[in-house]
């Protein structure tokens, strides 16, 4: 069964659609370890009303916090510190969908980011890309602090605007594959991640 860890180069990067799609694609068990923002936001509820299949199943978080900050911070306002011990596995026979807190180095506590996380959960990544002017820069920043720690590397989401010659370049030096090229969309919808998610399959197995 594939265990996958969706991250992004940065926030506002297209995690969320990309873990649905995912989800929907493999009808996947979906997992969010630590959610921020939870009283204006729950990326979990969010890919729940993006799918369509009744086999996935939604693990509750290890870490609910309230505000919407960097998850160590928020943690601090609530008094609580996060402990790696207390994040495991949920218990599925089912593939599992795993989504992240912003990038690679994003702080869980004072001396724990999500790429230890990562590690501990032992995942393959799905790093998803988004284009600006940096992107380049952000995008082989974190594939490269994947290969340092050898953390295996499922392959590249593109969201958001196309640009070829810049996902070529990261393709080309980064030597991973393409999974997908997700289009900007005026509305997401379950038929939209549907579309994406039959776009996507034949490269996951």
């Amino acid at each position: 069964m594939k265990k996958l860890f969706v991250t992004g180069i940065g926030t506002e990067i297209g995690k969320t659609v990309s873990a649905a799609i995912l989800t929907e694609a493999l009808q996947a068990d979906y997992w969010k370890p630590v959610q921020s923002g939870s009283e204006t936001d729950s990326d979990a509820g969010t890919v729940k009303s993006l799918i369509s299949n009744t086999s996935s199943v939604f693990h509750p978080e290890s870490y609910l916090l309230k505000a919407p900050l960097s998850p160590h911070a928020a943690a601090e306002l609530e008094n609580i510190t996060i402990d790696p011990n207390q994040i495991h596995l949920p218990e599925t026979d089912n593939h599992l969908v795993i989504e992240g807190a912003g990038g690679l180095f994003v702080p869980l506590n004072n001396n724990y980011l999500i790429v230890d996380l990562i590690q501990q959960l032992q995942a393959e990544v799905v790093v998803v890309s988004k284009n600006y002017l940096g992107s380049i820069n952000h995008t082989l920043l974190t594939i490269e602090a994947l290969n340092a720690r050898q953390i295996p590397i499922a392959g590249i989401i593109f969201n958001g605007d196309k640009n070829n010659q810049t996902e070529d370049l990261i393709l080309r030096y980064t030597g991973l594959r393409p999974l997908l090229h997700i289009s900007p969309e005026a509305t997401l919808t379950p038929a939209v991640v549907q579309k994406y998610a039959a776009l996507v399959k034949p490269n996951l197995i």
